[in-house]
């Protein structure tokens, strides 16, 4: 079966047979296939961990009249999207490109597209998924892929860096990137002080208007470059990212376990209980719902378990992120995710970019210090939660947090107590309508309760 988010580039397409993921190439790219492959281009890029490595195999294609040659690329255990990226990682992303379009010069090809969505994070590292995305270099040619790079990474890091960091959600409405002239209109003034972002998003923006009516040949003269000032022109790109910044200081839950009511005793004891289920689980892949920085998803990914880390607030995400940067982990990917509205299937049929939803369910959810925020801040009714959780995870971890604790009445203080059946006992019967309830926990020095639950 074709994969539905590939069926845009003639060169070939990704088809899963049998559970296992391959991706054909078509005869019309024999000739660039061969050179990516006998140049070294493709080795040096997948050696690295740039380029996703693949092998060929011998198995029936799909569209055998137009074949060249089947392959098995490496299966990722995660694919996520721009939208739910920190600012860090969209950086990551940028600068990956960048520096696979340099190399893949020197060996004589291009990036034909500059599209976020062919850029995974895979052990820790920015990759590059589409082994098709190369054409042949043309001296005197600009490169083709130039507008699309600015509107999906350099619009959206300098919105994110000089305007709000919400911004990054129009990643969501503008699938193929955020348009310049939107992204030049919303910057402040004060960015066309600076020159690569006077040169890549405002004159840029104004240069699409001028040339929108002129003729492709006509646009093709007035684009011609050489090499050295591509080469240029990519170390301006380069420069100009590399100097955006923003500091994740200063939001709602950036400095959570600063907060925290939890005393060291009942915190070492929640993790002590965390760290024993998932050793005694062994579950292939965890997801933290609500992870803020990620502690508690590293008590997973330090058991060399692959542990996705979502929580609602870009500063803890990229603090997250920042770490996984730091210490060079590869088992911990921190994404960008309202639980409350959820990335959405996007794209042709919607089909092209999976929803959150679709892309469960995974072997263990962790939903700790969330149900309250869920149930009482957000109205979501218990019921509604264990069916959600339950769609969720084989397996989950659910901290209880009742209204007698500090955090709860906090939430209560601004509004009528409306929730009746927020107790344990109501949160009990609930959740066994879809969990079997295998541990139920006190933690220590506190009155929560930690539960090791199994969906029915």
């Amino acid at each position: 079966m074709q994969h539905p988010a590939s069926f845009r580039d003639p060169s070939g397409f990704l088809f899963t047979h049998e559970g296992v993921l391959y991706r054909q190439v078509n005869q019309k790219y024999a000739a660039e296939y061969k050179h990516l492959m006998e140049s070294g281009l493709y080795e040096s890029l997948s050696k690295v961990g740039r380029l996703v490595k693949h092998q060929e195999v011998d198995i029936t294609p799909i569209e055998p009249e137009i074949a060249l040659q089947v392959l098995q690329p490496e299966r990722l255990p995660f694919i996520s999207y721009p939208y739910e990226w920190s600012f860090s990682q969209l950086k990551s992303a940028a600068l990956t490109i960048l520096a696979i379009q340099k190399r893949a010069i020197k060996e004589g090809m291009s990036l034909k597209d500059a599209s976020a969505y062919n850029i995974q994070f895979h052990q820790g590292k920015t990759m590059l998924i589409d082994t098709l995305s190369f054409e042949f270099y043309k001296e005197g040619e600009a490169w083709v892929a130039y507008k699309q790079f600015c509107q999906h990474f350099l619009a959206p890091l300098a919105l994110m860096a000089k305007k709000d960091i919400r911004l990054s959600q129009l990643l969501r409405v503008y699938i193929d990137g955020i348009p310049l002239d939107l992204a030049s209109s919303l910057l402040p003034s004060s960015t066309k002080l600076n020159a690569g972002l006077m040169m890549h998003i405002h004159l840029h923006a104004k240069a699409q208007v001028k040339y929108a009516d002129e003729d492709i040949q006509a646009q093709k003269k007035i684009k011609e470059i050489g090499k050295q000032a591509l080469f240029s022109m990519i170390e301006s790109l380069r420069n100009t990212i590399k100097k955006l910044e923003w500091n994740p200081a200063g939001t709602e839950w950036g400095n959570y376990y600063e907060i925290t009511n939890y005393s060291d005793t009942a915190f070492l004891h929640k993790k002590e209980l965390i760290s024993k289920w998932v050793a005694e689980q062994k579950p292939a892949q965890i997801w933290d719902l609500g992870a803020n920085n990620g502690v508690f998803s590293r008590l997973a990914s330090e058991q060399d378990i692959f542990t996705v880390s979502f929580d609602i607030d870009p500063a803890a995400v990229e603090q997250n992120y920042r770490q996984v940067k730091e210490t060079k982990e590869e088992n911990l990917l921190p994404l960008v995710l309202d639980l409350t509205n959820p990335s959405p299937a996007l794209g042709w049929h919607n089909k092209e970019r999976e929803s959150f939803t679709n892309r469960a369910p995974a072997d263990m959810v962790f939903a700790l210090a969330l149900v309250h925020h869920l149930a009482i801040s957000n109205n979501v009714p218990l019921q509604q939660l264990a069916d959600f959780f339950g769609d969720m995870g084989k397996n989950l971890i659910i901290e209880f947090v009742p209204k007698s604790d500090s955090k709860v009445k906090k939430l209560l203080q601004s509004r009528e107590d409306i929730f009746d059946e927020y107790t344990l006992d109501d949160f009990e019967r609930v959740f066994k309508y879809r969990f079997k309830i295998e541990k139920k926990v006190k933690i220590n020095e506190s009155e929560r309760h930690l539960y090791l639950m199994s969906a029915l």
